[in-house]
């Protein structure tokens, strides 16, 4: 094996990504190459500096000048955990990415267990926190999310939103996240077509900084889960989508005609001055305005059918 400095070949990464926490990081860091090397002597461990306005570039630095298998990538300014794990994404050259948060509520200790569900033929393995030791604030709204995700996507994954990871190479060459796309990396890679696992992990209290999640989370969360339901879902058949959605609307708005024209050949009047006729004509308008958005929809969609095979999620050709 070639060694000149930095690996020529890689088997494990491991991608951090990091915001202000410069308390973290060595620790973090000792326990990694602690647990590493056992696995493999070819690894590698990417620091996403997101614009951390502490000392953490700092620190980053100094365990990278002493450790050529370390590699840090600083952004100027906070992106997000997303943008954090695309550019890792990219610049890592492992087989196995393993993903993991910085702030040692992850436990690298737990790193060989994702790795051994990932060889029982899965292509992402998410780690389940279990139990969780964060405070109510947290726990509650994250229970809410996953039951949501777990119902509207199909897939019944405890934890989406936990940071502790384990991908196939396959996996992080076809997913694309941004925004905040990040909690949905095992939905994303599910509607792809690979196999998606879970494996419970160590989970640790927070013992230095601060949680950079809040209550606020929930609602762009639940705007992020439409944008995925309708990019990964209905982005090839959004008639589909908007239709059902016209056919209830209008079906709603029909009865509600109905109903008020029985009242009327029944001899009550009069019916015009009622609030609920109002409604009723609005629905049937609004479902009208439904399909036809799903009919455009599929015009645009129909224009831009994937034009080569890296397009489709493709497993293997054989000949």
């Amino acid at each position: 094996m070639a060694d000149e400095g930095v690996q020529s070949a890689i088997d494990l990464s491991v991608v951090i990504p990091v915001f202000n926490e410069e308390s973290t990081l060595q620790v973090l860091y000792e326990k990694l190459i602690a647990v590493l090397p056992a696995i493999t002597a070819r690894f590698e461990i990417i620091f996403i500096d997101d614009g951390s306005t502490d000392n953490s570039a700092d620190v980053l630095e100094s365990i990278q000048r002493a450790d050529p298998r370390v590699r840090v990538i600083q952004f100027r300014c906070n992106l997000g955990k997303s943008a954090g794990l695309s550019v890792g994404f990219s610049a890592s050259r492992g087989d196995v990415v393993i993903t993991m948060d910085a702030d040692l509520q992850d436990e690298p200790a737990e790193i060989p267990a994702l790795l051994e569900k990932l060889d029982e033929g899965y292509d992402l393995v998410s780690g389940w926190k279990y139990p969780r030791l964060d405070p109510f604030t947290k726990t509650w709204p994250s229970a809410l999310f996953n039951r949501t995700t777990q119902l509207l996507t199909g897939l019944r994954v405890h934890d989406f939103n936990c940071g502790f990871k384990a991908y196939r190479r396959p996996v992080i060459e076809e997913i694309r996240i941004y925004g905040e796309l990040h909690r949905y990396i095992p939905a994303l890679a599910f509607w792809r077509g690979f196999k998606v696992g879970e494996v419970k992990v160590l989970h640790h209290p927070r013992q230095f900084g601060k949680s950079k999640y809040g209550l606020e989370r929930l609602p762009r969360g639940f705007l992020d889960l439409l944008t995925v339901l309708f990019l990964n879902r209905y982005n090839r058949r959004p008639s589909h989508l908007f239709g059902w959605l016209g056919l209830v609307t209008a079906l709603v708005g029909m009865a509600i005609i109905i109903y008020l024209s029985v009242l009327w050949l029944d001899g009550v009047r009069p019916i015009g001055t009622r609030p609920l006729l109002s409604f009723g004509v609005l629905f049937v308008f609004m479902g009208i305005q439904f399909i036809s958005f799903g009919l455009l929809a599929e015009l645009v969609a129909h224009t831009q059918v994937p034009a080569n095979e890296s397009d489709y999620p493709i497993k293997r050709k054989l000949g």
